[in-house]
């Protein structure tokens, strides 16, 4: 990047509020430009492909697809994608598997405005971007070091069905969710079910409360 190119910036993130907040902070400064705003991660996914941003910073947790399938859906089109993951979320099977997805940095709420733009840069840059207070995750993950994590042994894929089973949702609605048929919805169930040793949904809930996937 040259020194006068203006970053563009692709906010997803289904808060009014704090979306506000993203575009005041980041369109104050003289190299950082807003191009557009999504509140959902289907909606954020076309608007990519509309204004191909070089970063999109994207949360995990909004209705619909969800971070993760958006952040899936958009590398999977655009894999050279620099995306920013800007979330609550610490626990380390989600660090992991966002950062196995590709994603250019991960940088937790609770972070200072500074860092934010810190990380904007940086990763505009080609460089990654990881919050210290979970660098040591990311540094696990990208060293491959081998992991005792229960939920390692599930695709990326099957790790996002596991994640919709245990916050609630139907076949059905994961099949919408994700716009694959309830039957592929039910063959990836199974194998969930088969390589975690899992006998019924209540067992899954409860090792994804263990995980810290989702709260009791």
């Amino acid at each position: 990047m040259t020194a006068n190119k203006t970053i563009t910036v692709l906010l997803i993130d289904d808060h009014p509020v704090v979306r506000s907040g993203y575009r005041r902070l980041l369109e104050n400064t003289t190299d950082i430009k807003v191009v557009a705003e999504a509140d959902n991660g289907e909606l954020g996914c076309v608007l990519y492909q509309k204004y191909k941003p070089d970063i999109a910073i994207i949360d995990l947790n909004m209705p619909g697809i969800g971070g993760l399938e958006t952040i899936y859906r958009i590398k999977k089109k655009n894999p050279h994608a620099k995306i920013l993951v800007f979330s609550m979320h610490t626990n380390e099977p989600i660090v992991k598997r966002v950062l196995q997805m590709g994603v250019s940095g991960y940088i937790t709420k609770e972070e200072s405005a500074e860092q934010l733009l810190k990380a904007v840069r940086q990763v505009s840059q080609g460089r990654m971007y990881i919050d210290p207070e979970i660098n040591s995750i990311a540094l696990t993950e990208l060293s491959m070091n081998s992991s005792n994590e229960p939920l390692d042994v599930l695709s990326k894929r099957e790790f996002q069905l596991f994640q919709l089973l245990a916050e609630g949702n139907s076949i059905a609605q994961i099949a919408e969710i994700l716009s694959i048929s309830p039957k592929t919805v039910g063959v990836h169930h199974a194998n969930i079910m088969k390589k975690l040793k899992l006998q019924n949904n209540l067992q899954l809930i409860r090792l994804a409360i263990r995980c810290n996937i989702i709260c009791p």
